[in-house]
């Protein structure tokens, strides 16, 4: 059974290590955003000299930088916090720890 949640409220998500975020469920006006957004239309259109696993990764900063609101324990290298920016959220995702998917059974 599929349980519908119509709650558009964010909520706290534990990533690696003591990361939180704090995201906006992801919907599908965000997703088609996303697919238009100029950094994921470049790719697609230079296609040939790209391959699926980057345009898979630029889609999910794309829609990070749509849903994440707030987050914890993301700082510089010095340590010092940082604000969540497009920028930053790219970085985080760049970490393989971060970015991959948890298989939850």
């Amino acid at each position: 059974m599929l349980k519908l949640n119509l709650s558009s409220d964010p909520r706290w998500v534990d990533l690696a290590g003591s990361v939180r975020i704090k995201a906006r469920p992801l919907t599908s006006a965000m997703m088609l955003a996303a697919r238009n957004d100029p950094r994921v239309t470049a790719l697609v259109k230079s296609r040939d000299k790209t391959d699926e696993d980057s345009l898979t990764l630029e889609v999910a900063k794309v829609l990070a930088g749509l849903v994440i609101e707030d987050w914890d324990s993301v700082g510089d290298k010095s340590g010092a916090p940082v604000p969540v920016s497009q920028d930053w959220i790219d970085a985080l995702l760049d970490l393989w720890p971060v970015f991959k998917p948890s298989r939850k059974k």
